[in-house]
């Protein structure tokens, strides 16, 4: 959300913005915000005048009724009744003006960064850097799921009986090998200076619509029936949520957590739920990053992350390149956004395994997340997230790059403590 004063004064540098995330639908926003904001700064200048003369005429009534002049106090006790009338009117008019300012300005998309390419849609992102050198075997690779179902990892069909499409059941070395990747994103976090958190994995709607634009939380999150808790899509939500409605010491920022959640979406939208595999589902786990430190150090911090995200899979011997978001495919509380591509020897193209998002001041600004300065001043923080891993989804890229002709998989070196010591697993032979 925006800042109304800014919105007051630039609507043309925020029309443009939503120009450039190609959202003219939303243009009328703007002009309906600026006129209500005045309409209800006109209305608070009246209310505050009719207070004022309330005070100073009920203050009359005592010396009136002193001095015998009944007639005269009772004029003023009917002043004073009309005007408790008209500070009713006028209350009622500037809760419904609020309301419905505030209702805009949470769909008015956040300014983006101007180093933000334009383009409508993911298809238009940009590519930064590759890392590692593609995998290109001297074997087919075969689908991810058939891959699992050589070692008896993955049962679909059973999930599918039990929960529906976008489950899984995975067991054996799989499930171990699922474990042992998130055990490892935890280590690895730790030891680049980040704090270890499980968070609650629901949240009030307050925290929802402080976290995510109503466009997300409606393709994505699950209302509890009858209670005001959601389940999270990310423990990003969770995470950010922890600061609601504080003001931060700056001395203590910035703020760096690792979380681990399982995570559970709708996936609703062009996408939707992948039929055969794991890779679009209605529940995985991840680990996660989050920051929260002063406007000055995000951009700084954004690089970092999303670099955490790359050195993590380069020590899994998985090739992965970056790629820009354009201004069409940022989600509207965001302002920057990089996203982490795992290279498919199957495919034999890059696919997203993450994504690290630097949101400004918008989740501060809606969850009213401050810091007190060294000079007593409250600003509002900046917040950050980004995906370190999130399996299964980042077992496709796992089994695809590390599968043998033999159709063992290899387990790199990083990985081999959290798997026991096996240096390898071996598909199961079939009787």
């Amino acid at each position: 959300m925006l800042d109304i004063k800014f919105v007051r004064e630039n609507p043309e540098a925020v029309k443009e913005n939503i120009k450039k995330k190609f959202q003219d639908h939303k243009l009328v926003l703007v002009d309906e915000v600026i006129a209500e904001d005045r309409e209800l700064r006109t209305v608070q200048q009246e209310a505050d005048q009719l207070r004022s003369r309330r005070k100073t005429v009920s203050k009359e009534i005592g010396g009136l009724m002193k001095q015998g002049k009944k007639e005269e106090a009772e004029a003023v006790k009917k002043e004073v009744a009309g005007i408790a009338g008209k500070l009713e009117e006028l209350s009622a008019r500037e809760n419904e003006l609020r309301e419905s300012v505030t209702a805009r300005m949470m769909q008015i998309p956040q300014m983006i960064d101007p180093s933000v390419p334009v383009g409508k849609d993911d298809s238009e992102n940009v590519e930064l850097e590759r890392f590692g050198e593609p995998l290109i075997p001297a074997f087919d690779v075969p689908y991810h799921t058939e891959i699992m179902e050589t070692f008896d990892g993955i049962d679909l069909n059973s999930a599918g009986r039990v929960s529906g499409n976008g489950f899984y059941y995975l067991m054996g070395d799989i499930a171990r090998l699922h474990s042992a990747i998130l055990s490892y994103a935890r280590d690895f976090m730790i030891d680049r200076g980040f704090t270890y958190v499980i968070p609650p994995y629901m949240i009030r709607s307050n925290v929802v619509t402080g976290v995510m634009s109503f466009a997300e939380m409606d393709g994505m999150m699950y209302k509890i029936e009858g209670e005001d808790l959601y389940l999270i899509g990310t423990s990003e939500h969770s995470m950010i949520g922890k600061f609601i409605d504080q003001i931060l010491d700056e001395k203590n920022l910035p703020y760096t957590y690792t979380s681990y959640s399982p995570c559970f979406r709708k996936e609703k939208g062009a996408h939707g739920i992948e039929e055969r595999g794991v890779y679009r589902i209605h529940q995985f786990e991840k680990q996660e990053m989050i920051v929260v430190c002063k406007p000055e150090d995000s951009a700084d911090w954004f690089k970092k992350l999303y670099m955490n995200t790359v050195d993590f899979f380069r020590t899994l011997d998985v090739a992965v390149r970056t790629l820009e978001c354009c201004s069409g495919d940022l989600a509207d509380l965001k302002v920057k956004s990089v996203d982490v591509e795992a290279w498919s020897p199957r495919q034999k193209k890059y696919f997203e395994v993450g994504s690290c998002s630097n949101l400004g001041d918008a989740q501060a600004r809606r969850l009213k997340i401050r810091v007190r300065g060294e000079d007593g001043n409250k600003y509002f923080a900046h917040t950050l997230n980004n995906t370190c891993v999130a399996p299964p989804r980042m077992l496709i890229a796992f089994l695809e790059n590390n599968l043998q002709a033999d159709g063992s998989v290899l387990i790199p070196e990083a990985l081999q403590p959290y798997m026991g010591g096996k240096t390898r697993i071996e598909p199961k032979v079939k009787g």
